[in-house]
């Protein structure tokens, strides 16, 4: 796995995997190694002895992340991402609080429209598609509104590849005696996150991220004293976080019938996670990545959508090109027939796309993936590549 295979198969294989599949540069589902690949073909019993201590060892290993210690345990649950933001903020806001919703993207406006759906009260914090909250910004509403409870942050915004200022908000949310509420879903496992910096209630995140598994379930990580304060608080029955807390404690084994196959892909992946230098160097090689786009995009006329100071390792947001020969769809088809799958934009104002710097990806592969953009351009008569001004 790790920098050796990734370097012999950019090498190899310029434009695809070694399936012979192309590469996803997405916020996840993401390419995944030919390891956790090949974990996915045993089947397991789902209440077998030998898969519930891969699900105890992957907790286990959450937690360390983490730094949480004893103070802190790990829940998995079924479904998508959004599923598992859902549990979380049903499970952990009370239903008498009130919580202060930090939004610069579609994630924070979907924990919103979620809270509507749950009927749990809300002040919303909309910076639009560019800005990040303000530490500021956040300290000066909770000052003036004492009923707020609760904040709850997204910490890396896809939508816009923002990386919110997350430690510099929780440092304000705990000053002011309030509880922090984390969605980490595309940072965990690259960007630092520990309990001793960041004392969240609860966070989540999901197996199709950072750490490189697939989709099919995520997980929240909590204090034990709010996951014991959660009883009886969840919206329902498949989402409560404390149920399955309370289930898998006492048994070892999830409530309903767990997602076997991703369960030990994932588990498979946080193998090769810590062989990479875990956190530290799974950042690293992101971090490059993004560097190379960001290089290789602006000096072909592209422009960001963000300034340099709130782009993520995660994923870059570019300006659709006002050349009047561009059109996403083309473009899009014209990178994909060169074996590499990108995101659309996913902006309120602008016409945008965006390309992932995660998964089972090096510099060589970015790099692979610019010569795409450059023959793409070609092919479609593309002669400028900055945005309109208007």
């Amino acid at each position: 796995m790790d920098a050796i295979d990734l370097k012999a198969k950019s090498a190899a294989h310029p434009t695809t995997t070694t399936a012979g599949e192309p590469f996803l540069l997405t916020p996840g589902p993401l390419t995944t190694s030919r390891r956790t690949k090949e974990a996915m073909l045993r089947d397991w019993g789902s209440w077998d002895g030998d898969f519930n201590a891969v699900t105890a060892e992957i907790r286990r290993k959450l937690v360390a992340m983490t730094g949480g210690g004893e103070a802190y345990d790990c829940v998995p649950l079924q479904g998508s991402g959004t599923y598992a933001v859902e549990a979380m903020l049903s499970s952990f806001l009370p239903r008498d609080g009130k919580t202060l919703v930090l939004m610069n993207g579609a994630y924070g406006q979907r924990a919103a429209r979620t809270l509507d759906y749950l009927g749990r009260a809300y002040v919303p914090l909309d910076k639009g598609d560019y800005l990040p909250p303000l530490p500021e910004e956040v300290d000066g509403l909770l000052e003036a509104d004492p009923d707020i409870t609760d904040v709850f942050v997204v910490h890396c915004e896809t939508s816009s590849g923002i990386l919110n200022p997350l430690q510099g908000i929780s440092d304000v949310v705990h000053r002011r005696g309030r509880r922090l509420i984390v969605d980490a879903m595309s940072a965990f496992g690259a960007v630092p996150l520990t309990v001793d910096e960041v004392p969240y209630e609860a966070m989540v995140s999901s197996a199709n991220k950072c750490i490189e598994g697939v989709p099919g379930f995520g997980f929240v990580i909590a204090r034990r004293e709010a996951l014991a304060g959660a009883e009886g608080r969840s919206h329902s029955l498949s989402l409560d976080v404390h149920d399955q807390w309370a289930y898998m404690k006492r048994t070892g084994q999830w409530r309903f019938t767990p997602p076997t196959h991703t369960v030990v892909a994932f588990h498979e992946a946080l193998l090769q996670h810590e062989e990479e230098g875990g956190v530290p160097g799974r950042l690293a090689r992101y971090a490059r990545n993004k560097d190379v786009l960001v290089d290789g995009m602006r000096a072909m006329g592209f422009e960001t959508l963000l300034d340099d100071a709130w782009l993520s390792p995660i994923i870059v947001t570019f300006f659709c090109p006002a050349d009047p020969s561009f059109a996403f769809r083309r473009f899009y088809d014209e990178i994909k027939a060169r074996g590499f799958i990108i995101y659309p934009g996913k902006l309120t104002e602008v016409e945008s796309f965006r390309i992932g710097c995660i998964g089972q990806v090096d510099e060589g592969v970015i790099r692979d993936l610019l010569d795409a953009v450059r023959e793409a351009l070609r092919a479609m008569g593309v002669q400028e590549c900055g945005p309109s001004r208007d």
